[in-house]
């Protein structure tokens, strides 16, 4: 249970989701959730005057629908509906670093495609065809020309963290010892120790992903979400507000 300072802002509802990992199918599913549960909030006495979705990175390589996954965030909130009015912020993971830094630099490939990239090229260029497995230049042209200029500016444009009330919303973790306005940002993406050992409090709580978990932990200083999407079927999102924590998934 949060302590009772813990809370986001004052009238704020969270959605935090954890790494989708290309399942657009997962994605479609929660979001539906959401809407349900954001509907079932405007009946109540009390509803929330704003709701934020938040996306904790790696939304992209490893699952069949890469491509998908991204045109859907794009797009932000429906124009109707419950979610409509809703504000979207998707953060920077890892594996949307890999993407980013392979189109800067070819010889990335090696790397990412071991970590789920080629699921993702698939998804871009409809398919990989053998003899350009290993021609890492041609891949890059390939895929720089087939992504669409609302994905490059999106992707380019990922926050790496995301702040409200008392907590803090960061792909991997954040580095102990060091304030959030003085974190490196490839910590933010990447980190996995000292910040899953550390015991001590942060300057807020720390949502994450990036380290599969079974089930979301709650630990005294940080939550955990990141149920391995792409293999277990099972997407998990954080739901704050006020004092409550709880949990929507697939």
């Amino acid at each position: 249970m949060a302590p009772p300072q813990m809370a986001p802002p004052k009238g704020t509802r969270v959605y935090a989701i954890g790494d989708i990992h290309g399942r657009l199918d997962l994605l479609g599913s929660l979001l539906d959730l959401i809407a349900e549960d954001v509907s079932c909030a405007r009946l109540a006495e009390s509803p929330p005057d704003r709701v934020v979705v938040v996306c904790l990175g790696d939304l992209i390589d490893r699952g069949p629908d890469s491509r998908a996954v991204v045109d859907r965030l794009v797009a932000g909130p429906p124009a109707s509906g419950p979610l409509a009015g809703s504000q979207w912020v998707c953060l920077r993971g890892n594996h949307e670093d890999y993407l980013m830094q392979f189109l800067a630099d070819f010889s990335m490939a090696p790397s990412w495609f071991r970590n789920g990239g080629l699921e993702a090229l698939r998804s871009y260029l409809g398919g990989l065809p053998d003899d350009l497995v290993a021609d890492y230049p041609a891949l890059q042209r390939k895929l720089y020309r087939a992504m669409p200029p609302t994905h490059l500016r999106f992707l380019s444009r990922m926050p790496a963290r995301h702040v409200e009330g008392d907590y803090v919303f960061v792909h991997a973790g954040i580095r102990p010892g060091i304030s959030l306005e003085q974190q490196d940002s490839f910590d933010l993406m990447w980190i996995r120790e000292p910040f899953l050992s550390h015991e001590g409090p942060f300057d807020k709580v720390v949502v994450h992903g990036h380290t599969g978990v079974t089930e979301p932990e709650i630990h005294p200083h940080r939550i955990a979400i990141d149920t391995l999407a792409y293999r277990t079927g099972r997407l998990t999102c954080l739901v704050l507000e006020g004092n409550s924590r709880r949990f929507l998934g697939t």
